[in-house]
């Protein structure tokens, strides 16, 4: 190559990389500026509104029935007759009795909960505790365990501005008894930084008090520090509470209350607001975090804005182009454009002066470029619940997410003959008075909310409906025929009152609620909410049961309190042995478990090299479902037992039962030393595969008979046929087994029957733990030799000695002599006790050492659990078994 040639290759190679480098650069651009603008995902709420509105459903419920929550002012909160003066203009007085109260107790707290001490619970505004209570419940509704956000970069952001309660600690106090918590506990300013410092957030912690507009200011700003990632996850919402009545003393002289305590918004008769109280909570977090998190996305949070009013007619009088501009401002960072828009949640206060200044700056942004034939919806949800000050932007916003959820706008109260400063005719808007079907746009439902402060401060945001969710994963879940609903909380009496509220939603329509309802609900109660000490769990194969169950529960007088989480006994794994085994055990759970299958599956691979059928022929096949004949060859019943036993223990790790202690009968110690880490699981199955094939090939001339009758006695008619028969096992204070040549143990039966000994032929192929095994002994003995042991990693009690077993169980002596000499059961039950084990959960086909075991210890020496039994569902008895562990705080 010349040189010529050389430097043009090389101006090349500066060229591409310069390609290279500038399409990096837009492409960081691009990102940059995609993060200015991206949209934030609504993923939970809660709420306290009036009407018994304290959750979104009810809330909801509220909405599309039309119903007005404004209520007469309650005695607790003053006296509505000795305030009351229609007469607007008299100082001291209200010209009315009524505003939109909560129906709940405010002064009703758990300080307990949140690690408040009682007494400064007493001196915290109950603004502040309404907050704690619905921020948690929000947190659940966007399946979010509280407790795990303890040192996140979650921000909060908390609209507030009643300061009643700050008034009553020190300005009706002389100063000497102003408590020590007045300051934390009663003024506006740490009302964010409480919620951050009990739930352990570490991201920005902001109060706003905008008036009116400060609950949507705070969601701007929350909107605005996820953009900027100061937070990764954000509480934005506002609280206001109507404690006492100077306030509205004030407000009523002002003459900005309606004198009939009706919001009539844009209707001719309006003549002013109606003051109402509560707390409205969302969890926010960006789209793209949302997406990949797969959280539930309940809407997007498209754009916001802030402006103010500066000079206008007065300071407190709405200005139009204010509001215009701030409403242009909105949509210009969502990217859209006005007639994209479908409805309005109006700021909508219903003053003779504020909605036809509001109406006109809407129409001035809305009212180009619209047809009269599809025209812009236009409500206000304090028409139902009155004008939450504060809080009032979330009872606005969730209205909307709400109606874009169900698809249908709920109706606007009280609007009968439109207002006559309003040029309606000019306007293609429409004020929906009765529920609305929803239709979308060519894109996607995109609604509009406004809050302005009286002070001047505005905001606008524009929403869009959560995006289509992609159903495509199936949830195997959805086809069990039983599913569980644990519920949990610090006092017997919430417990009840938890029951209740699910029994509540459930009942809603129990006959028509799907399965799929009913799994999302037991899925989302057990792993998006706190475990607390006090629990209940209840086993349903439909809602209307479920309901049927929590009603019940509910209904019941104080329970005795379940045990305390951290005083929870020990969890014992019993392992069963032959003779529990019958065809088609775990056959419901490997056709709807993925973990279980997948357990079992991994079994079958490795035994597909040891064994002549497939084990899921053994298991499930035709042969082995006909007549059992299959599973019932111990050539074939151990590495199944092993198999199945070793997928429950699988299946019970994979929900959080893991036991303190393992033991195994016979067969199952194989399954407990692999739990417990002596050998891994494909040496495992290859070693019990290997010790039935030795078995098998031995004579078929023995039997086995189970004694009830005292093991001295047993163990004294065995002796004089010490060569042929032995005793096999010791499971009980009052029984064992005996094995051996099938004439010398029917020549001991005969004799223990006479004695007066009940006696019972055991259905075996071969007479185990008896002089006939002594064949196999060595070959089995340099197999074992053969496979790297370790001692075990959870406690195990040995078969061969009923006490912990030591590093002697990793020797191939240890398993040689476990097959020729007795399972001590007896004594290793006593063990077990002895261990401070209190729970017993067999893992097996069926309850066999559950009842022996029983018999060994005391009635009530622990809570005695099977995983299967072939006369229930293999669901039912799982779940069964998994409530009762749950209530005893075991997960």
């Amino acid at each position: 190559m010349d040189k010529k040639a050389a430097e043009s290759a090389s101006d090349t190679q500066r060229l591409k990389r310069a390609f290279v480098a500038l399409e990096r650069m837009q492409a960081k651009l691009g990102a940059l500026e995609y993060a200015k603008t991206e949209p934030i995902a609504i993923i939970g709420m809660g709420c306290r509104f009036p009407g018994g509105a304290n959750c979104p459903a009810a809330y909801w419920s509220l909405l599309r029935d039309g119903g007005d929550a404004i209520c007469r002012v309650p005695a607790d909160r003053w006296d509505a007759d000795q305030f009351y003066d229609p007469e607007r203009t008299r100082s001291g007085k209200i010209n009315t009795r009524r505003s939109g109260f909560l129906d709940v107790d405010v002064y009703q707290f758990d300080p307990m909960f949140f690690g408040i001490s009682p007494k400064e619970a007493q001196q915290l505004d109950p603004q502040q505790r309404l907050l704690l209570e619905v921020a948690w419940e929000a947190l659940e509704y966007a399946n979010i365990v509280p407790e795990r956000l303890f040192g996140s970069s979650t921000g909060v952001f908390t609209g507030i501005s009643s300061f009643d309660y700050a008034v009553r600690q020190l300005g009706m106090q002389v100063p000497s008894e102003i408590g020590a918590y007045v300051g934390t506990g009663a003024l506006l300013s740490p009302a964010a930084g409480r919620l951050s410092y009990v739930l352990g957030l570490t991201g920005p912690s902001t109060v706003v008090d905008t008036a009116c507009s400060s609950s949507l200011v705070a969601l701007h700003l929350a909107c605005q520090s996820l953009r900027n990632e100061e937070a990764d996850l954000a509480l934005a919402g506002g609280v206001n509470l109507m404690l006492d009545p100077e306030l509205t003393t004030y407000f009523s002289t002002g003459g900005m209350l309606s004198s009939d305590g009706h919001c009539k918004t844009f209707d001719a008769s309006a003549d002013g607001y109606v003051r109402a109280e509560g707390c409205g909570i969302v969890v926010l977090k960006r789209f793209s975090d949302a997406l990949a998190d797969r959280d539930n996305i309940l809407a997007l949070i498209r754009g916001s804005a802030l402006n103010q009013d500066g000079p206008s007619g007065g300071l407190t009088v709405p200005s139009g182009p204010s509001q215009e501009r701030v409403i242009l401002e909105a949509l210009s960072r969502a990217g859209l454009e006005p007639n994209q828009v479908d409805y309005i949640e109006a700021h909508g206060t219903g003053t003779p002066l504020g909605d036809p200044i509001e109406v006109g700056a809407l129409g001035a942004v809305f009212g180009k470029d619209r047809s009269q034939d599809r025209p812009l919806l236009i409500g206000s949800a304090k028409t139902n619940v009155g004008h939450l000050e504060a809080a009032a932007g979330m009872a606005g916003l969730m209205k909307i997410v709400l109606a874009m959820q169900n698809r249908e706008i709920p109706p606007h109260l009280h609007f009968r003959e439109p207002n006559p400063r309003i040029s309606w005719d000019e306007l293609p808007f429409r004020v929906p008075t009765r529920r609305t079907p929803w239709l979308p746009s060519e894109r996607s439902r995109i609604a509009g909310l406004s809050s302005f402060g009286f002070s001047g401060t505005n905001a606008h945001i524009i929403l869009e409906e959560a995006p289509a969710t992609d159903e495509s994963l199936p949830d195997q879940s959805l086809s069990r025929p039983y599913q569980l609903l644990t519920l949990s909380a610090k006092s017997a009496e919430a417990l009840r009152e938890s029951a209740r509220r699910y029994g509540e939603y459930l009942s809603t329509s129990a006959d028509d609620v799907p399965t799929v309802s009913l799994v999302d609900v037991c899925s989302t109660a057990h792993t998006c909410r706190s475990p607390f000490s006090q629990r209940l769990g209840i086993v349903a194969a439909s809602a209307a049961q479920m309901v049927e169950g929590l009603e019940q529960f509910a209904a019941e007088e104080a329970q005795t309190p379940p045990t305390e989480n951290e005083g929870a006994p020990k969890v014992a794994f019993l392992f069963t042995g032959q003779g529990a085994q019958y065809a088609g055990m775990g056959r419901g759970l490997y056709d709807t478990c993925s973990v279980f299958r997948r357990s079992l599956d991994a079994c079958s691979e490795i035994l597909d090299s040891e064994l002549e059928k497939p084990l899921l022929e053994i298991l499930f096949g035709s042969e082995s479902v006909a007549d059992g004949s299959l599973l019932d060859q111990t050539l074939y019943t151990q590495p199944a037992l092993f198999a199945l036993e070793y997928s429950l223990f699988q299946l019970w790790k994979s929900w959080g039962v893991e036991p303190d202690l393992v033991m195994g009968h016979s067969v199952g110690e194989y399954v407990a030393a692999c739990a417990a880490g002596v050998f891994g699981l494909e040496d495992g199955l290859k070693l019990i595969s290997q010790r039935a094939r030795l078995m098998h090939e031995l004579p078929r001339d023995g039997g086995m008979i189970s004694v009830f009758g005292d093991p001295t006695a047993v163990a004294a008619a065995v002796e004089p046929h010490a060569s042929q028969v032995s005793i096999a096992a010791i499971n009980g204070p009052e029984s064992a087994v005996i094995s051996g040549k099938r004439e010398a143990v029917d020549a001991i039966a005969a004799t223990l029957d006479a004695a007066g000994m009940k006696t019972r032929e055991l259905r075996v192929s071969h007479a185990f733990h008896s002089p006939a095994m002594e064949p196999m002994l060595a070959d089995f003995e340099r197999l074992v030799g053969q496979v790297a042991m370790a001692p075990p990693q959870i406690e195990l009690i040995s078969n061969l000695t009923g006490d912990l077993a030591t590093e002697e169980i990793t020797s191939a002596e240890y398993w040689s002599r476990h097959i020729r000499q007795p399972v001590q059961f007896a004594v290793s039950m006593e063990s077990l006790n002895l261990r401070g084990c209190g729970i017993y959960l067999e893992v097996g086909p069926r309850p066999v050492l559950l009842g022996m075991g029983g018999q060994c210890l005391s009635e009530d020496a622990g809570i005695w659990l099977p995983s299967l039994h072939p006369r229930k569902e293999d669901w039912q008895q799982m779940l069964e078994s998994l409530s009762t562990l749950y209530e005893a705080g075991v997960p």
